[in-house]
C-alpha cells in the first residue's frame, strides 16, 4: 500500500495496477514451469482462469489503485483487509465452513467498523460522492479479493493453482493497460524517465513481493484447509501499512476512524475465533 501510494501520482493508478500484475504474473508462470507444473489446457481451464482474472486481478487491482488516490495507505489497508468477513460468509454457504455464534457477532461488528471508517468522509464533505470516495473503492476491492479467494478452488479443479495464479495476473493486467492508456496515465507521457531510483524500487517491490510472491503463496494456500482461517492472516497488513504510512507518508487516522479500524480488526478475529481455538 505504501509503495503504491508513493508512485501512483507519478505514473497513474491503472499503470501501477497493471505493472503489479503482468511482470509478476510472467515471473510466476516461469517459476511454475521451472518446477514442472502443467500449463492450463482446455476450454474449462482457460475460461475459469479468465473469469478469475477479471474478478480478482483486473477489478481488485483497478479498484485498489483508484481508491488509494483518495484515501491513506493505512486506512485503505484496513478496509481492504476486511475481506475475511466476506470470505467467511461465502465459505459458509459454499463449503459449509462454520463460524459459530462468536463469528456471526463478529460479522455484525465488522459492518459497524466499516461504517465508522466511512463516517468522517461523509461528515467532512458536503458534496460527498459515493464514486469519489476512496473508502468506497477500497470496499469494492475487498469484495473482489474475497470472491477471488473463494473462486480459486473452482479454478484449481481445472488447472494447477500456481500456474493459474500466474496466468490470471497476466490476463487480468491486459484490460488495466487499456484503461491506463484511455485514462492518459502519466506513465505514457514521459514520466517514467523522471522516476528516481526509490520510485523504481517501489514499483519493483509492488510487483515482485506485493504480487508474484504473495499471490502465489496466498492462492496456493487457498486450495488447502480453511479459507476463513487463511484470509484472517491478512488483518496483519493494516498494522504494517498504518505504521509505514505514518513513518514514511505522515498519515494519521481521525479518532473515529481509529476506533473503526480497531473495531474492524477485532471483528475479523471474532469471525475466526472458532478456527483459532481448534
Amino acid at each position: 500500500m505504501v509503495a503504491m501510494k508513493e508512485v501512483i501520482p507519478l505514473t497513474g493508478p491503472f499503470f501501477v495496477a497493471a505493472f503489479r500484475l503482468i511482470p509478476s504474473g510472467l515471473l510466476l508462470v516461469a517459476f511454475a514451469a521451472s518446477k514442472g507444473r502443467p500449463i492450463p489446457s482446455g476450454l474449462a481451464a482457460w475460461l475459469s482462469i479468465s473469469v478469475f482474472a477479471l474478478v480478482d486481478a483486473a477489478c481488485f487491482q483497478g479498484f485498489l489503485a483508484q481508491g488509494l488516490q483518495r484515501t491513506s495507505a493505512g486506512l485503505g489497508s484496513v478496509i481492504i483487509d476486511s475481506q475475511p468477513l466476506t470470505v467467511a460468509v461465502l465459505a459458509y454457504f459454499l463449503f459449509g465452513e462454520s463460524i459459530g455464534f462468536v463469528g456471526a457477532l463478529g460479522l455484525a461488528l465488522g459492518l459497524v467498523g466499516l461504517l465508522l471508517l466511512e463516517v468522517p468522509t461523509l461528515a467532512s464533505d458536503d458534496n460527498f460522492s459515493l464514486w469519489g470516495s476512496g473508502e468506497w473503492w477500497m470496499l469494492l476491492a475487498a469484495q473482489s479479493m474475497a470472491i477471488g479467494t473463494v473462486m480459486v478452488r473452482w479454478v484449481s479443479q481445472y488447472s494447477d493453482p500456481v500456474m493459474a495464479t500466474g496466468w490470471h495476473m497476466v490476463i487480468g493486467g491486459i484490460p488495466l493497460v487499456v484503461v491506463s492508456l484511455l485514462n492518459n496515465d502519466p506513465a505514457f507521457n514521459g514520466s517514467l524517465m523522471q522516476l528516481t531510483a526509490n520510485n523504481i524500487l517501489a514499483l519493483l517491490y509492488t510487483s515482485i513481493f506485493g504480487s508474484a510472491i504473495s499471490y502465489g503463496l496466498y492462492f496456493y494456500s487457498a486450495t488447502k484447509g480453511s479459507l476463513t482461517k487463511l484470509s484472517s492472516l491478512t488483518f496483519l497488513t493494516p498494522m504494517f501499512a498504518s505504521l509505514l504510512g505514518f513513518v514514511y507518508l505522515g498519515e494519521t487516522f481521525t479518532p473515529l476512524q481509529l476506533v473503526g479500524a480497531v473495531v474492524t480488526v477485532i471483528s475479523i478475529y471474532m469471525v475466526n475465533y472458532q478456527e483459532s481455538i481448534e
